[in-house]
């Protein structure tokens, strides 16, 4: 989103001509630490998984029928999951009552079918896990794992064959070769009785990697929040939207807006290596559109639909992995609240997206702008994270280990970074997605870090004048809660891809800005999301 200020101006200009110079620069639920992987300064052992599969393919299956002729048709069988190609022979990808299934969808094969990956695994592959149980209602079937070191020329079975229960249960298999290895599931018993697979994973046979690239655990779940006014004013934080509604303004009346739905469009299925960002249509887009690349899955909570913890609907917050919330316009009430807190503590992540703000909502901020309260209901995004961390219901006193403040601040850009030996902050600002060493504020906040109320807390990012490794002016955090996660950062413009609604005024904060390497916004985001996901 834009926001126009002289300063702002001035930095891009003399940017874009040379003239920058780069400066250096009591919770109730107990914080924990990670402690099961280890990172010396910026090297990286990452999770010994490259690859996850749970056939979660959004709103429609892309596999609907048995094809079965010819054998291994490229025409019915084949399709792209999690962004790489596999072959269903006889198979489909369902989601009825008698599918056994982990989540929304699984796999289900009858006579001889087979699912077949037509891709390899390149880092070897010392043990597999595969859920199945038997389809409800047909009797029990055998099925076995075959692998392939060729390409797929010549197969091996793995282990002994598996005889489906009535309900999941995970097998394990040993294969422990290294290099290139693909996987092919058989159905081998059992005539046209039914199976359900889910959940394969592969663990690699190469010992973790290292550096700024590694293995990342795929097919995590990512609910982007379009319920709380994301969309108000000139802001469209909306990873995709198809159709519109009015949405009131600080100025008075309404505004036609973007409204996002629960599942992108065209289907995510689509997207390869060289899928652009405008594939959807949102000012959050590229940064889905990468999650997706990168195996992950995602969807919106669309607006009119409450935020929910343990309460068992179709989008309750226990069915994802993260909830990233860009800039929310309107506070959460009191159950959001509870869920919220209850979703980190039990293991969640939690993106927390700010924008800028002054003293008070009231009038203009220290800049001569009016403060981010895009629908004049007197709480700006900075306003609504500080209501959530203070007036909870659970606890209380800044469960994360900071505050955020009511400031108006710019960036251009900041060079002070983390450079300790935080485990979990060397896996944001060095992980798979690359280096995070310089983020800009385009009119943002900033927070103080409370380590009392919860030692986990760790500033990433501060504002240039700012001590590094202080807790005053820091643009950018993360902290650890009960088994959870939280990711802070003080500007919603880092995450703008420059495309989205036509109506509003963006620009491109995502990919760096001019000139070429002025930021790493989109390294921070995609890192911070995989860890939060504990994906890396």
């Amino acid at each position: 989103m834009l926001k126009l200020t002289n300063l702002r101006m001035w930095v891009l200009a003399a940017a874009a001509t040379g003239m920058l110079a780069s400066c250096q620069k009591n919770g109730q639920v107990p914080a924990l630490k990670d402690a099961d992987q280890t990172i010396t300064n910026k090297t990286i052992k990452t999770l010994a998984v490259s690859l996850t599969q749970g056939f979660e393919v959004g709103s429609s299956s892309p596999k609907t029928a048995y094809d079965v002729s010819p054998t291994g048709s490229s025409s019915g069988d084949n399709v792209t999951l999690s962004g790489a190609s596999w072959n269903m022979y006889d198979a489909l990808i369902g989601n009825l009552a008698a599918d056994q299934k982990a989540g929304s969808w699984s796999a289900r094969m009858r006579n001889t079918g087979k699912i077949t990956m037509l891709f390899d695994v390149t880092t070897g592959i010392s043990t597999v896990t595969i859920k199945s149980a038997t389809y409800n209602g047909d009797s029990a079937s055998t099925w076995g794992l075959f692998y392939s070191v060729d390409g797929g020329s010549s197969w091996a079975q793995s282990g002994s064959a598996i005889t489906t229960t009535a309900t999941l249960t995970v097998s394990t298999f040993t294969i422990t070769q290294t290099g290139n290895v693909r996987l092919e599931i058989r159905k081998l018993t059992g005539g046209s009785n039914r199976i359900n697979i889910d959940d394969i994973t592969i663990n690699d046979n190469s010992g973790g990697g290292t550096g700024g690239g590694g293995t990342v655990l795929t097919g995590k779940k990512f609910l982007f929040d379009a319920s709380h006014l994301e969309n108000a004013g000139s802001a469209d934080w909306q990873i995709d939207a198809d159709g519109t509604e009015q949405v009131a303004i600080y100025t008075g009346g309404t505004t036609t807006e973007t409204k996002a739905q629960r599942i992108p469009t065209p289907s995510y299925t689509g997207i390869t290596s060289s899928t652009s960002e405008t594939y959807w249509k949102g000012a959050l887009s590229a940064w889905a559109v990468e999650l997706v690349k990168r195996g992950e899955l995602v969807e919106s909570l669309p607006v009119g639909t409450a935020i929910t913890y343990g309460g068992g609907g179709a989008q309750d917050l226990s069915n994802y992995d993260v909830f990233v919330v860009c800039e929310p316009n309107r506070l959460f009430t009191a159950a959001e609240k509870t869920a919220l807190m209850n979703f980190v503590a039990n293991g969640g992540g939690l993106f927390m997206i700010a924008d800028h703000t002054a003293a008070t909502t009231a009038g203009t901020d220290a800049n001569g702008y009016n403060p981010s309260d895009r629908d004049g209901d007197g709480y700006d995004s900075p306003r609504v994270w500080n209501d959530l961390m203070t007036n909870n219901g659970i606890n209380n006193n800044n469960p994360f280990g900071f505050n955020i403040n009511y400031v108006d601040i710019n960036e251009s850009p900041s060079t002070n970074v983390y450079t300790g030996s935080n485990a979990d902050a060397q896996k944001v600002l060095n992980g798979a997605a690359g280096t995070a060493s310089k983020m800009a504020f385009y009119d943002g906040s900033t927070a103080t870090l409370y380590p009392t109320n919860n030692s986990s807390v760790q500033g990433l990012f501060w504002r240039n004048s700012a001590t590094n490794g202080g807790t005053a002016n820091a643009m950018a955090l993360l902290a650890t809660y009960g088994s959870g996660r939280v990711v802070w950062i003080g500007d919603s413009s880092d995450a703008d891809d420059g495309t989205g609604d036509t109506g509003d005024s963006l620009f491109n904060g995502w990919s760096g800005d001019a000139p070429s390497g002025y930021t790493s916004h989109s390294a921070f985001h995609l890192n911070a999301s995989l860890w939060l996901a504990k994906a890396q």
